[in-house]
């Protein structure tokens, strides 16, 4: 049995999840000390991450390492030595598979990285807070080649921020009836 797969994750309104730069300093616009957004209560229901190259990068730019002692998988081309236990992973996601044996659920970030998910039908949920920004452009959440999934609306929050929050759950395809 394959883990859950679950995507929490900011854009702003015209869809991108960073600058073209990859800087998220946007994000500031929803004060998290004044308005707590979930996102500390999900991270602790998930056994792993799976993350891309620039999501990385970023990570270890905050100074202390954001994912505790979770176990890590970087998604990237390139091999480099692990700082905090991660490992680095170079092909499809079903070939991550394996490495988690054992996890219940699975925090996907990046945009690469959850659009190479939902091109393989492993995304199970989706959180997205949405941000009163318009960047114009950047990184976007969906840079395509996702392919079509239908999602069925479970939550919506709006903070006094203006950030409104929706968590959607992927509804897969119903089984024809045997014959």
């Amino acid at each position: 049995m394959r883990p859950q797969f679950s995507v929490f994750i900011a854009a702003s309104l015209d869809g991108f999840i960073a600058r073209a730069d990859g800087a998220i300093d946007w994000l500031g616009i929803h004060a998290l000390d004044q308005e707590p957004n979930g996102y500390d209560e999900f991270v602790r229901t998930v056994d792993a991450i799976v993350i891309g190259r620039g999501t990385y990068e970023t990570a270890l730019g905050f100074g202390d390492w954001v994912y505790g002692d979770r176990r890590v998988i970087v998604l990237t081309h390139g091999a480099r030595p692990s700082r905090h236990g991660e490992a680095f992973h170079a092909g499809d996601p079903a070939g991550v598979l394996p490495r988690l044996a054992g996890c219940k659920r699975v925090y996907v970030d990046g945009g690469n990285v959850i659009s190479q998910f939902f091109a393989a039908d492993l995304i199970d949920d989706v959180t997205v807070g949405i941000l009163p920004i318009v960047l114009g452009g950047g990184i976007r959440l969906f840079p395509g080649g996702e392919g079509e999934h239908r999602l069925a609306l479970e939550r919506h929050h709006v903070y006094r921020s203006g950030m409104v929050q929706l968590s959607y759950r992927v509804r897969r395809p119903e089984a024809a009836p045997a014959r």
